[in-house]
C-alpha cells in the first residue's frame, strides 16, 4: 500500500510518498509560491532530485504535478497514480470532529466551523480538499486531526473556567496541536529506552511550537488549547494572551475586532516582539550585534517554554525523559541549555559537550541526571501515513 501525505500552506504543498508495507519512503518534494505564474516544484527520488518552474494555479493542480512528477516515465518511483491508496492530510482542526476521518461534505463543514479558530490552516486545507474530491474522486482523501493524539487530555486540564452553557457544546475548550509530532516522540522515545509506563515531555519548538505531558504514552495536557494561536509565543503568532487587552487594543489603535486578531495571528509572536523577522537564526544573530528587542524576543521564548516544562513536571509528578524536537528543538543546543538551565534541583542536568554535538537521535543529559534528555527528530508523516493506512483496513 502507497500512502501520499499532503503538507499544506496557503501558497505551499509540500509530500511524502511511502510504501507502508515496508514503512519506507519513497519520495518526497513540494510547490512553492502555488498561484504565481512560475511556482517552484522539486521532487526528491532516492538522491536524485529535480526541480522546475511552472504555473500552478491552486492546490489541486498542485497535487497532479506531484503525481506526474511520482510517474514520470523516466524519474518517476510509480507506474501510475492508481498505484496511490489515499492521500493523508495532517488536518488541523475539526472542531467537533477529531480522530483519523474519511474526508466527506460532513468533514469539511466541521472544518469550516473552526475558520475563525484555525485561519492559517483550516481554509487551504478545506479548499484543496474539495478540489481534489472534485477533480481526482479515485484517489481516497483522508483528514488525521492534529487534535486527535489529546483526546485523551483529562477533563480537569481541557476546561476553561468559562460559564457552563458556553462549553456544553464542546467548542470551547482546550483541543492542543502537534498530534501527530507529540505522537511520534511518545511512540519513538518509548522504542529507544524499552518502556511504555514513561513520564515525557515533549517539546516540539519550532516556527510553531507546543509542549506536551505524556504519561504511559497518552497526551494529558498541552499548552496549545482552543486555537494553534495559544500557548508558547509562535514565529508570528501570539501565544498565550489575556482576551481583556482586546477593547485597549481597539480603542488605542482604531482597528477593528477581526483587523486587532489578524495582527495578532500574522505580525504577533517573535517576529512582533523583535521586529526582525520570523526566523530564530535571524533573531539570534540581531540579539548577538546587540538588538535589544531581539534579545527580549529570545528570552520570553525560553522563559514560556521553562513556564510549561515546570507545570508538566508538576502534572506528571516527574519527569523520566524531555524530549526536544522540531526545527529549533532539533538544531539549537543554546537554546536547549537555555531551557535547562538551573534545573538541577529537579533533577535535570545537561552535558554540555552531548548537547552540542547532537546528530539525529541523541542522549543529552549528564550522567548524574535523574532525567533523561533526548533530542529525537520528529516525523509527523509516518504518523499519517500510519494513521491513513489503518483507516483504510478498518
Amino acid at each position: 500500500m502507497k500512502i501520499l501525505v499532503a503538507n499544506l500552506g496557503s501558497t505551499s504543498f509540500k509530500y511524502r510518498l511511502y510504501d507502508m508495507d515496508h514503512e519506507r519512503q519513497l519520495a518526497r518534494g513540494g510547490i512553492d509560491r502555488i498561484g504565481s505564474p512560475e511556482s517552484c516544484c522539486f521532487v526528491e527520488i532516492g538522491d536524485d532530485r529535480r526541480e522546475r518552474y511552472v504555473p500552478v494555479p491552486d492546490h489541486a493542480e498542485a497535487v497532479r504535478q506531484c503525481l506526474g512528477q511520482l510517474t514520470d516515465a523516466e524519474s518517476g518511483c510509480l507506474k501510475d497514480a492508481s498505484e496511490v491508496s489515499a492521500i493523508g492530510f495532517k488536518a488541523v482542526h475539526g472542531g467537533r470532529l477529531t480522530g483519523v476521518q474519511r474526508v466527506t461534505p460532513e468533514v469539511l463543514a466541521a472544518m469550516e466551523e473552526m475558520n475563525h479558530v484555525a485561519p492559517a490552516h483550516n481554509p487551504p486545507y478545506i479548499a484543496a480538499m474539495r478540489q481534489l474530491g472534485q477533480q481526482l474522486p479515485e484517489i481516497p482523501l483522508v483528514a488525521a486531526f492534529e487534535t486527535d493524539f489529546h483526546q485523551t487530555i483529562p477533563e480537569r486540564n481541557r476546561h476553561y473556567a468559562i460559564p457552563h452553557e458556553w462549553a456544553a457544546d464542546g467548542l470551547i475548550r482546550r483541543f492542543g496541536f502537534h498530534g501527530a509530532s507529540h505522537r511520534y516522540i511518545a511512540t519513538r522515545t518509548a522504542e529507544i529506552l524499552g518502556r511504555d509506563d514513561l513520564r515525557m515531555i515533549s517539546c516540539h519548538l519550532g516556527g510553531s511550537s507546543s509542549l506536551c505531558a505524556i504519561r504511559d504514552g497518552r497526551s494529558v495536557a498541552a499548552s496549545m488549547g482552543l486555537s494553534a494561536q495559544s500557548g508558547l509565543p509562535q514565529n508570528n503568532r501570539v501565544g498565550d494572551f489575556d482576551p481583556f487587552a482586546l477593547p485597549l487594543l481597539i480603542e488605542k489603535t482604531g482597528k477593528s475586532l477581526d483587523e486587532v486578531l489578524a495582527v495578532l495571528a500574522n505580525q504577533g509572536g517573535l517576529l512582533g516582539i523583535s521586529g526582525v523577522g520570523t526566523d530564530l537564526r535571524d533573531i539570534i544573530e540581531a540579539a548577538a550585534d546587540g538588538n535589544e528587542r531581539a534579545q527580549l524576543a529570545l528570552d520570553v521564548y525560553a522563559s514560556s517554554t521553562r513556564h510549561y516544562l515546570g507545570a508538566y513536571l508538576v502534572e506528571l509528578g516527574g519527569a523520566d525523559v524531555i524530549v526536544f524536537t522540531g526545527g529549533i528543538g532539533e538544531n539549537r543546543a543554546a537554546f536547549r541549555a537555555e531551557v535547562c538551565r538551573d534545573l538541577e534541583e529537579l533533577g535535570i542536568v545537561l552535558d554540555a559537550a552531548a548537547n552540542e554535538d547532537v546528530q539525529g537521535e541523541a542522549k543529552i543529559s549528564a550522567a548524574e541526571s535523574r532525567v533523561q534528555v533526548w533530542v529525537v527528530p520528529t516525523n509527523e508523516e509516518i504518523i499519517v501515513a500510519r494513521q491513513s493506512k489503518a483507516l483504510l483496513e478498518g
